[in-house]
C-alpha cells in the first residue's frame, strides 16, 4: 500500500433491474479486473443484499481524494465502456463517497490506531 495518508471509499449501492443481476454481476466483476491492479487502488468488496435480492453493494477503498478519483480513475476506457452498460441493467446507483476515520480487524485504511 502507498506511504499516501489520503484515502477515500466508494460505497455503492446499485438496484438492479429484475431479471438482470447475474449480468450486471459479470460486467462490474469485469471491470474490476480492470483496475485491481492501479497502484491507488486498494480493495473492494461486493456484496448481494440479503434483504434487498435485486440489490448489489460495493464497497471501493483507494489511496487519495475524491477529486483526484475522479479526475484519475473515472475518465479511464474501461469505465466509460461500463458506465454505458449501466442503462439497460440498473434502475438506480446510489453513491456514498466516504473517508475512513477508524478500522478495526484489519490494515487496510491509513487510519491511525
Amino acid at each position: 500500500m502507498s506511504k499516501n495518508s489520503s484515502q477515500v471509499i466508494l460505497n455503492i449501492r446499485f438496484k438492479i433491474k429484475p431479471g438482470m443481476k447475474e449480468t450486471f454481476r459479470d460486467s462490474l466483476f469485469a471491470m474490476i479486473n480492470n483496475f485491481r491492479n492501479d497502484p491507488k487502488f486498494v480493495n473492494a468488496i461486493v456484496s448481494d443484499d440479503i434483504d434487498s435480492p435485486d440489490d448489489l453493494h460495493i464497497y471501493e477503498i483507494w489511496q487519495g481524494t475524491r477529486d483526484s478519483w475522479v479526475q484519475e480513475e473515472f475518465p479511464k476506457p474501461y469505465r466509460k465502456e461500463y458506465e454505458e452498460s449501466l442503462t439497460g441493467l440498473i434502475d438506480e446507483r446510489i453513491v456514498s463517497w466516504l473517508e475512513p476515520i477508524g478500522e478495526w480487524g484489519s490494515q487496510l485504511t491509513n487510519v491511525p490506531r
